[in-house]
């Protein structure tokens, strides 16, 4: 599965961004033009957490710190908590491997699996920081299923952005297109899945 949109809110995306040049006094337009420049390899690690604010934000002098906007990215997450725990009984419940896939900066990704204690449940991080491969690739799919040791035709990925189903689903792999914890769960019924009977009240 996903994080952003699934199991958290995104962490950095452009809601928050602007947000975060509304708190901070940005000029919006000049930093998400430096940040569409940065992101992708920000994303696969291969631009770090300080660089990546050094061209986006504080290539001038700021009347804030750097750990101050560090908080205010990280602030930005929060928790499906409807899904963290259905997802975890789940795994518990039937001895199912969860695996992630996801797009995600080193710093933003540590800090929440760190916060929200993914690694409690969740028992691969595919993200882009640690593979320096990033969705729409489908190669980050197919190593996944390499990671994970499992066949495509015993998966099921669950993720809220259309295109990223259609490459799963390219490659065998059954896919939801999550919209919410309801609708999901629904799907999950129909595709008579493990445990999708008992939804966790």
């Amino acid at each position: 599965m996903d994080i952003g949109g699934v199991l958290l809110t995104n962490g950095w995306d452009h809601r928050a961004r602007r947000r975060a040049a509304r708190h901070f006094k940005l000029d919006w337009a000049e930093m998400q033009e430096r940040h569409a420049l940065t992101f992708e390899v920000h994303e696969e690690a291969r631009l770090t957490f300080q660089e990546y604010l050094s061209l986006v934000v504080f290539y001038r002098k700021r009347p804030f710190t750097r750990a101050q906007f560090r908080r205010f990215m990280c602030d930005q997450s929060k928790p499906y908590s409807e899904m963290l725990d259905f997802v975890a009984q789940l795994k518990v419940r039937h001895g199912l491997k969860i695996a992630v896939v996801s797009n995600e900066s080193l710093e933003l990704n540590a800090h929440r699996i760190r916060t929200f204690k993914l690694n409690g449940f969740v028992d691969s991080f595919i993200s882009s920081c640690y593979v320096h491969i990033r969705k729409p690739d489908v190669n980050i799919f197919r190593l996944a299923l390499d990671i994970t040791q499992t066949p495509a035709n015993q998966v099921l990925y669950i993720e809220n952005t259309p295109m990223f189903v259609k490459i799963a689903e390219g490659l065998g792999i059954r896919s939801i297109l999550h919209t919410d914890y309801g609708s999901t769960v629904a799907k999950l019924t129909a595709l008579r899945l493990p445990g999708s009977r008992q939804m966790p009240g």
